[in-house]
């Protein structure tokens, strides 16, 4: 049966039909999304509150290092320059590399070979740097201090991340001269030595900074928010050092050590009258320009840093002392026991003080030029303990001179009462006592000077880049030591051990020299070491006016004996020699009308470098002519001391002639002109034998200048006297 569409059908009791949506139900999950959206909504609230408010500079700090970095910039370390303005140190500007390891990240592998290459590194070096800094780090250095030339072919520009900056490196313009007293600069410019040290804050100066922002791409630029800080550059110092002076002490020093097969020496030179050093060298030198090369210790300036027993150059206490309190005279006369002295000791045995040469009788003044042990020792037994203690520390022993450089000791004098039954007699011919090679320069300086003592100093004064003087250093007077008349009683023992004494090869016609010889045994391991000496020549000229004292020292000579006179003082005789002929105010004539005072004398530059020649020419206002090839003057003309007027020129000819050709034959040098000393050093300094006719200069020789002999060919030299004319020294 078919129903009609309008009738609906029922459902059959029983059936279930759907559930039906109810407006309650729809109304609770609606509810429950509102819900859940606002807790979102206030944790979202509640980071960005604690993000932007709370802890928003912690935030703006990392953010920053992300886009900004800081870079320092280094000032210019100042220059040092000698009394004449000379520079002995500048600096010159190199390239440094860094890189920021989260920037060069990926590309860290390539930037590592490409360095690798150029270095030549390992690349496990570069790529140890950049993996193995630490995850907060942004700067690294790659390389430091590259020369330009090498710096190019890095091409920076194409690694994004290397950043290039330039940086200024020390140079030392005249490598070892002087080396240990200017001293060393680490990488970083700051001073680890010397006087590099000692006025670090005057030549550091104060670094400035820039600070870059990073765009998108990773460009480089500038940013706006922060100031740019020009750094302020060092000062500069001027040292009392004078650069001519300086070279021939280093020059005469180092052949002394060498002709006297010595370990080592020292020398430095004052000017008694202000207590300025006017050079101080040590041999074997250093050069600063290669100071990675040296180990620890090799930059100690030993003039101020290493103690020794003095020996005989300590009498000048001795004879202080008894001059100073009248209980000597020059005339008074000692029995010297035929060179052997026995002293009795408390403990009943006998102390035996020996002299060099066999005397019976001595003045007090021949005791001094004869450097008599036995003299001395009786002679401090009527001084007394404590008049000679006090002595000894007037004159600086015992106590720092306060010199402008780093690292001095005090030495050591031990007081009255520590002294043992025989120190006393010990200490009056210089042992038992420790002192440094400055303060016995500084103490015959005081004599020098009339008996006052002044501090020495180095450093003349510290100027900015302007050159305006931002300090100076004036001479200081320390204390009267002795007395004028002691003063004048000690230069004419000195002076006659010149003439007449220990020191006879250190005599100069025309020029009177005052000094005292000293022979000591060295110390080695607490023990005195058989056969090794410290010997020593310390003296001033000229003695009537002293305008420089001069102290020159060996260690352990071992060629030509070792006491003090025929070591030590035939250097300082070369020293002296040099300097008078160099410095015009040693040369000027001393009745010189107006009209020739532009006539000077010309300066001994032989065996000296170029570049100091033509300095020390310059000083004195010549001009210069180089011939050859070479870095060592061999010739010059016109001669030394000859009679030029300011503006002429002396030409220099080089060491191009020096070596040896196919068949290893050498060129004989050209001797003549030059004085025994200087000729002999030339001949064994290029390893020919010498023999030697007559006393003087040299005026002959055979082979002829010029000819090529084997290695080791006896040359005959012919010398004759020199007539010298009294110096004028002013």
């Amino acid at each position: 049966m078919v129903f009609p569409d309008s009738v609906k059908s029922k459902p059959e009791r029983g059936t279930h039909l759907p559930d039906q949506p109810s407006g309650r139900g729809f109304s609770g999950r609606v509810f429950t999304l509102k819900l859940f959206l606002m807790v979102s909504f206030l944790v979202v609230a509640g980071r960005l509150v604690e993000i932007q408010i709370l802890h928003a500079p912690e935030y703006q700090s990392i953010a920053k290092k992300q886009y900004e970095q800081r870079f320092t910039l280094p000032a210019v370390r100042g220059n040092i320059y000698d009394r004449n303005g000379n520079v002995l140190a500048s600096n010159t500007m190199y390239v440094s590399f860094a890189a920021d390891p989260k920037i060069v990240a990926d590309r860290d592998d390539a930037i590592a070979e490409k360095f690798s290459r150029i270095f030549g590194r390992p690349k496990l070096h570069y790529l140890a740097k950049f993996r193995g800094a630490e995850p907060s780090r942004r700067f690294i250095w790659l390389e430091r201090r590259v020369s330009p030339e090498i710096a190019r072919k890095v091409e920076a520009a194409k690694f994004e991340g290397v950043v290039v900056i330039n940086e200024p490196k020390r140079l030392y313009h005249y490598d070892d001269l002087a080396g240990v007293l200017i001293g060393f600069t680490d990488i970083d410019s700051r001073g680890i030595s010397g006087i590099e040290l000692q006025h670090d804050s005057d030549l550091l100066g104060i670094a400035g900074a820039v600070t870059m922002q990073r765009d998108g791409l990773g460009r480089t630029r500038p940013s706006a928010d922060y100031p740019y800080i020009a750094p302020v550059n060092g000062h500069h110092l001027v040292l009392t050092i004078n650069l001519a002076y300086q070279a021939i002490v280093e020059e005469e020093l180092k052949r002394g050590v060498a002709l006297n097969k010595a370990d080592g020496g020292l020398a430095i030179m004052l000017n008694p009258k202000t207590g300025e050093i006017l050079a101080l060298a040590t041999s074997p030198a250093v050069n600063p320009n290669e100071s990675a090369t040296y180990g620890p210790g090799a930059a100690k300036n030993r003039i101020i840093t290493d103690m020794f027993e003095p020996g005989s150059v300590f009498k000048i206490v001795t004879a202080g002392a008894a001059y100073d309190h009248d209980i000597l005279s020059p005339g008074k006369r000692f029995n010297t026991e035929g060179g052997e002295y026995k002293i009795r000791l408390r403990s009943g045995g006998v102390r035996l003080i020996r002299d060099t040469h066999e005397h019976d009788v001595l003045t007090f003044q021949e005791g001094i030029e004869l450097s008599s042990n036995i003299v001395m020792a009786k002679a401090v037994e009527q001084i007394g303990a404590e008049r000679f203690y006090r002595q000894a520390r007037d004159f600086g022993f015992g106590i720092p001179t306060g010199v402008d450089l780093p690292g001095e000791v005090r030495g050591r004098l031990k007081k009255p009462h520590e002294w043992s039954g025989t120190s006393l007699q010990a200490m009056a011919y210089g042992y038992e006592v420790a002192v440094t090679p400055l303060q016995i320069a500084t103490a015959y300086a005081a004599i020098a000077n009339n008996g006052v003592l002044m501090k020495p100093f180095v450093v003349a004064r510290v100027v900015n880049e302007r050159g305006d003087v931002i300090s100076e250093q004036q001479p200081q007077k320390i204390r009267t030591v002795v007395s004028v008349k002691t003063a004048r009683l000690l230069t004419q023992a000195f002076e006659g051990a010149v003439e007449r004494g220990t020191a006879l090869e250190v005599r100069l016609n025309g020029l009177r020299i005052a000094g005292k010889t000293g022979t000591a045994k060295r110390i080695v391991d607490g023990r005195y070491a058989p056969g090794s000496y410290t010997s020593s020549f310390v003296g001033y000229f000229p003695a009537e006016d002293p305008q420089i004292v001069c102290l020159v020292m060996m260690d352990n000579p071992r060629a030509r004996g070792y006491y003090g006179g025929a070591t030590s003082g035939p250097v300082f005789r070369a020293i002296t020699q040099r300097v008078i002929h160099t410095s015009a105010k040693f040369s000027k004539p001393p009745d010189a009308e107006p009209r020739d005072r532009g006539i000077i004398a010309v300066p001994d530059v032989r065996n000296v470098r170029t570049v100091i020649a033509s300095k020390i020419l310059h000083g004195l206002q010549l001009s210069s002519q180089v011939f050859g090839e070479g870095d060592v003057v061999i010739r010059q003309s016109p001669p030394p001391g000859a009679r030029v007027e300011k503006g002429d020129v002396v030409k220099l000819v080089l060491n191009n002639d020096i070596g040896t050709d196919r068949q290893g034959r050498m060129v004989v040098p050209d001797l003549r002109g030059m004085s025994m000393r200087r000729a002999m050093n030339r001949l064994v300094a290029e390893e020919f034998e010498v023999e030697f006719e007559g006393s003087g200069v040299v005026s002959r020789q055979l082979p002829r200048p010029g000819e090529r002999v084997p290695p080791g060919t006896r040359i005959r030299v012919v010398c004759e006297p020199r007539g010298t004319a009294p110096a004028a020294l002013y």
